[in-house]
């Protein structure tokens, strides 16, 4: 179970692009294993939103609403697994988000 600082962490990493940073800096201190696997999730998923973003703006806007629509249930759903204090496992994505930021650590 984690800590409530462990918790406060990966929730603050869900408050916007602002959030992520902020919390990135608060983890360095504590080096908690849950809190970095919130930090890498949530990268991936502004990753993704930028994505949906320019999709939207150079190939099709219907796929970038898509890929939007997407990433917002995902992070809905992650925000909700770190208020309980638990890891979201998001098929594919969650694996290779903690494969791919291992610069996060």
């Amino acid at each position: 179970m984690p800590t409530q600082q462990e918790k406060t962490i990966a929730l603050v990493s869900y408050l916007t692009f602002i959030g992520l940073i902020i919390a990135y800096f608060m983890n360095k201190d504590v080096r908690s294993a849950y809190a970095t696997y919130h930090i890498k999730t949530m990268f991936g998923l502004v990753i993704l939103l930028f994505i949906s973003v320019v999709t939207q703006a150079e190939i099709h806007l219907l796929a970038g609403e898509v890929i939007l629509l997407i990433s917002f249930i995902l992070w809905a759903i992650a925000l909700f697994h770190a208020m309980q204090g638990k890891k979201v496992v998001f098929p594919y994505f969650s694996e290779k988000f903690q494969e791919w930021f291992t610069f996060l650590d």
